[in-house]
């Protein structure tokens, strides 16, 4: 299995799956002997021999329409009258049921098309959410989606088109070789031989060649997508940066490399419609002067000439979609191989072998000679031991870098520790469950991230089902009550792309309310306020001790008025931790806290008031 990709995820950067064509046809069959759709088996039955017995009129409609023809070479009277009506009739009849059936066909099989894309997508979406957060901080959102939409998208199209075109098509060839070769000689059966043969080695010749300039093509829409996809996501930097006519320049790069890979696309298509074209013609041409010397010799008659036409082009016919069919089977397979690239990629973190859940017994948190590295870098976490009690609150402060984000992450277990253990009521990370661990855990970021969703759902997005009423008693809670009441469209208002409608203050009440929501065990505050001006984090700051109540807390700051009432203050620095200790504690000891919290009195970023306070304290 592959691992995850250390650098910027993109289209080309899933290792193609090996097995080509075959490994698309196993999973194709795979799929359709999955549990999910056994409900569905009947239809699949039915719709193939609903495609059969279209294929066999397809077959035998010229035989009746050629014999009209000898009918009405033979002579006239009311008993050849009544012959020619009859044979219409069944040409006509079958016709027209050889046509129908078809689409009878595809209207019952549509559920299992969509029912099969379904299962493929929601499976590769769910591997790639579950993948860990390396993956997600490298990934291009819009890249990974194409992958997904196409891998689906080739699923649905190899079912139909193995099911109800290729393979039925290869019947039809086989049904008509052998009425042609009964009915009217085994030259007419070579000569459809010969042109499909023909056909299908100057389509398979081309379309090999096609698949790398649809490679290529791929590789430059999915770049293409994944650069608007960015763009759109983050136009408030845009315009910040008045970066709108270079962010027009760098989409009209991509779809100029775009346009040209899908002209060169486009070119070759047309090289080979025109050249399949001409066998059909060829082999139509040959058929045709063969029963026409047979007719003239009295071996064939006028009728046997025009239903060998008739059969050859009904055997042409769905050639040109063959033709198509065999050029999309080829660009499937393509994208099932970069959808069974994601499917293979393993996540860096999983849980162990039958991993109990977190046995909840107070919320206790311990950091024991915990050491850990990012890939790519030289600096980290190196021997951080600390301990926090249930219920306590803990602030850790320190320089930018110093890796303050990193501990949260390890307590989150996006990563594990290369040496040292991090546990919670002295079960280590390791050996629970994931999902367990971070049911227990809340995070109120200092970016909060919201859905382009209703307050309502942005809330209670940890418990989708809550009532109204319980969102507006956490809404309270968490300072935003009065807010919600005062908008005309309360719970029910949309907060826009990441929340944009919204102040800073804003989402950050939002997101501590959704933390409030979950009810979790140990509360995590990534320096939640760092980024409001005095007036909104006082309020948010009330909110934040709202949330706190109760609960193990460990909080980022970097104001450190916010964690000065903390029970435990840990300073980390380089890596390490530098200190420890209560506020009063740490200024007392004149270290990288006291200086750390002088320079924010300096800076204005503590008033003098609360400085004041603090050390009276």
């Amino acid at each position: 299995m592959s691992a995850e990709h250390p650098h910027n995820f993109d289209d080309d950067d899933i290792k193609s799956a090996d097995g080509g064509l075959g490994r698309a046809l196993a999973k194709v069959f795979q799929l359709l002997a999955r549990p999910a759709l056994k409900s569905y088996r009947p239809i699949m039955g039915f719709a193939i021999i609903l495609t059969l017995v279209g294929k066999v009129l397809s077959v035998a409609s010229p035989v009746f329409f050629g014999e009209a023809v000898n009918v009405v070479a033979s002579g006239k009277g009311a008993a050849v009258t009544g012959t020619l009506l009859g044979l219409l009739a069944l040409w006509g009849f079958t016709r027209v049921l050889a046509g129908a059936l078809p689409q009878i066909r595809t209207m019952i099989f549509a559920p299992v098309s969509q029912e099969a894309q379904r299962i493929v997508a929601v499976e590769a979406f769910a591997h790639a959410s579950n993948l860990s957060l390396q993956f997600h901080l490298t990934r291009r959102a819009g890249a990974l989606n194409r992958v997904i939409e196409r891998g689906a998208a080739a699923i649905d199209f190899l079912l139909r088109f193995l099911a109800f075109n290729i393979v039925p098509t290869l019947i039809e060839l086989a049904l008509a070789s052998v009425l042609l070769a009964v009915r009217y000689g085994p030259s007419f059966a070579l000569i459809a031989v010969a042109t499909v043969g023909l056909y299908a080695g100057f389509t398979v010749w081309i379309t090999e060649w096609r698949v790398k300039q649809r490679r290529e093509m791929n590789e430059a829409d999915s770049n293409l997508r994944a650069s608007i996809v960015d763009s759109l996501t983050n136009f408030e930097t845009v315009k910040a940066f008045a970066a709108e006519e270079r962010e027009a320049n760098k989409f009209s790069n991509s779809l100029s490399s775009f346009n040209l890979k899908y002209v060169a696309v486009v070119r070759s298509l047309s090289v080979l419609n025109g050249g399949q074209e001409f066998v059909m013609t060829l082999g139509l041409v040959a058929a045709a002067l063969v029963a026409g010397l047979g007719a003239l010799s009295g071996r064939l008659s006028i009728g046997d000439m025009a239903a060998v036409v008739m059969i050859l082009m009904n055997i042409f016919r769905p050639l040109g979609i063959l033709g198509f069919a065999w050029r999309e089977i080829k660009q499937g397979a393509v994208d099932l191989e970069k959808l069974d690239g994601l499917l293979a990629m393993q996540p860096d973190i999983a849980d162990a072998p039958n991993a109990p859940a977190l046995q909840l017994k107070g919320g206790a948190v311990r950091f024991e000679h915990v050491a850990f590295t990012h890939e790519g870098r030289t600096d980290g976490l190196d021997n951080v031991s600390f301990d926090v009690p249930p219920g306590a609150r803990i602030g850790i402060a320190g320089p930018s870098g110093a890796g303050k984000s990193t501990i949260l992450r390890l307590l989150f277990r996006f990563y594990d520790p290369q040496s040292g253990t991090i546990s919670i009521d002295r079960q280590d990370l390791r050996g629970i469950t994931q999902q367990s661990l971070r049911d227990a855990l809340a995070l109120v970021p200092q970016d909060v991230a919201l859905f382009n969703d209703t307050l309502r759902a942005n809330i209670a997005y940890a418990k989708p089902d809550a009532s109204d009423e319980h969102i507006m008693q956490v809404a309270s809670r968490a300072h935003l009550g009065e807010f919600i009441r005062a908008l005309p469209l309360g719970l029910d208002t949309r907060v826009g792309e990441r929340g944009l409608k919204l102040s800073g203050g804003e989402k950050q009440r939002v997101g501590i309310a959704r933390a409030i929501m979950k009810d979790p065990a140990i509360l995590i505050l990534d320096e939640a306020t760092s980024s409001l001006d005095s007036e909104t984090e006082n309020e948010v700051q009330a909110a934040l001790n709202e949330a706190a109540k109760g609960r193990t807390t460990l909080a980022i700051a970097h104001r450190l008025s916010t964690i000065a009432d903390a029970d435990l203050i840990v300073v980390v620095d380089q890596g390490h931790i530098a200190q420890s200790g209560t506020h009063e504690d740490l200024l007392a000891a004149k270290g990288l806290y006291a200086r750390m919290w002088q320079r924010q009195i300096e800076s204005g970023e503590i008033s003098q008031t609360l400085a004041a306070d603090r050390t009276s304290k």
